[in-house]
């Protein structure tokens, strides 16, 4: 089973009002298992930031006739490219993948929203799956952002001093599975990755090729068969 745990960071909150996507990460998990394999892009929202968005995304302010220039750490997007280069690239990467999202709608309101400006098919809204829903269900009255869920299980989110979608969704992938009842709540233990990937859900170990070597002495088979010798001929080991 095939889910991709995704995050987007935006100019705003509303896309009907010019808001654009400004980043998108996701994760891909096999039977609840990262695989390692990622997406990742940054988006020129053809359009201004917002002064207070800077140092919360980590981007720089080169969107706006702003005189201060990016600080160290600050991404620039005006050398990214529209979301109209990268929208196909996207949905070929998700494919019909169940989305793992905190806060779903939003998200899916403006992936939905550039698609439709781009001509593309929109993302149907059961394919998502909302973290946030799933947490206050679990647990009602608590609090549950990412920052807070990552407390109640333990998870290390230092790192997560600017709001980056590629960390926060792996952040994400994280708490998903705790809230699923933990990291490998099917016990597929011996399910592979690289099978997973190939679509064997239903992968059984196979003998291996070539036999390994054994690692007996000849002295420890001679002894053996001294041993043996000695049991007589009803000995287990004498038996056809």
């Amino acid at each position: 089973m095939r889910e991709i745990v995704l995050d987007t960071e935006t100019t705003g909150f509303d896309p009907e009002s010019g808001d654009r996507i400004v980043e998108i990460g996701a994760v891909e998990l096999w039977n609840h298992v990262a695989t390692g394999e990622t997406y990742h892009v940054y988006i020129n929202p053809e359009r201004s930031m917002p002064e207070e968005a800077f140092g919360v995304h980590g981007i720089g302010p080169d969107m706006l006739d702003n005189p201060r220039p990016p600080e160290k750490g600050e991404v620039t997007l005006k050398d990214k490219p529209v979301f109209a280069k990268v929208g196909k690239g996207f949905l070929d990467f998700i494919q019909d993948s169940k989305l793992v999202i905190h806060n779903a709608s939003f998200d899916m309101k403006f992936l939905n929203a550039e698609l439709k400006w781009m001509g593309l098919p929109q993302i149907p809204m059961d394919q998502a799956l909302d973290t946030l829903a799933i947490a206050r269900k679990r647990f009602p009255g608590s609090p549950a952002s990412l920052d807070a869920l990552c407390r109640r299980f333990n998870i290390d989110n230092t790192n997560r001093v600017l709001h980056g979608a590629l960390l926060d969704s792996e952040i994400l992938a994280e708490v998903y599975l705790e809230l699923i009842g933990g990291r490998q709540p099917d016990f597929g233990l011996s399910t592979s990755a690289s099978s997973a990937a190939d679509g064997q859900d239903d992968w059984r170990p196979t003998a291996r090729p070539t036999p390994l070597a054994s690692k007996i002495t000849d002295e420890e088979s001679a002894a053996h068969e001294a041993f043996v010798e000695k049991l007589g001929d009803n000995a287990l080991w004498t038996r056809a």
